[in-house]
């Protein structure tokens, strides 16, 4: 009976505006789980999740592996992209297609169209996991969206202004839910809130979340 509540809960699809240029689509992914999620297993095969250390010598909390042509990288000389893996000097998985595909439908709905990433950081949290406020600035071309796709457990997602100091909304993102933002909206701060405990039917105790982004 849980798990039958839990699927009609996440079946429904439907849009929220958060402001000019940035908008979740509630359950847009769902319609291509189980190829984002084969596709998912298979960069994290090839590039295990790891945790990241910031240049002022922070171990992030999020777990964290790339695939594309280009992968997010930070250590103490930066944060970066990187078009090899500074572990194994191997380039990075390609960017599967269920993960393009899915990008790109998303960014067109929100007006957005021709979107086609060339990166996709791929973050695992665990509960009591968070990610501090922040801008995406280290991309060449802001012209270009965002699209964060999320997965397993439920988080709350911070979105604040142009400035740190902005009070962020706090937007419930569930299983299947798609934020994309740009145009007047890329520069905005936003994180993610310590996650609580909670399990998910496929993922467990852990949400995956997707970014991607067209960062050369």
């Amino acid at each position: 009976m849980m798990q039958d509540l839990f699927d009609g809960v996440e079946t429904a699809e439907w849009r929220e505006e958060l402001c000019p240029g940035a908008v979740v689509l509630h359950g847009l992914a769902l319609r291509h789980e189980k190829a984002i999620l084969a596709a998912v297993e298979q960069v994290s095969r090839a590039v295990p999740f790891r945790r990241m250390v910031t240049p002022g010598g922070h171990t992030m909390s999020v777990e964290m592996t790339n695939c594309g042509s280009l992968g997010w990288v930070t250590d103490e000389t930066g944060y970066r992209y990187a078009e090899r893996d500074p572990l194994s000097g191997q380039r990075w998985p390609p960017l599967p297609e269920p993960f393009s595909q899915m990008a790109a439908e998303a960014a067109d709905l929100c007006g957005f169209p021709g979107f086609e990433p060339d990166a996709c950081l791929v973050n695992r949290y665990r509960p009591g996991t968070r990610l501090s406020l922040h801008q995406d600035r280290n991309e060449r071309d802001f012209d270009q969206p965002i699209v964060s796709v999320s997965l397993g457990i439920s988080a709350v997602f911070l979105f604040g202004g142009l400035r740190r100091r902005d009070k962020p909304h706090r937007v419930p993102l569930r299983h299947g839910d798609v934020v994309v933002w740009g145009g007047p909206a890329r520069m905005r701060y936003h994180g993610v809130m310590p996650l609580k405990p909670d399990r998910h039917p496929l993922l467990g105790d852990c949400r995956i979340n997707l970014t991607l982004r067209r960062a050369a």
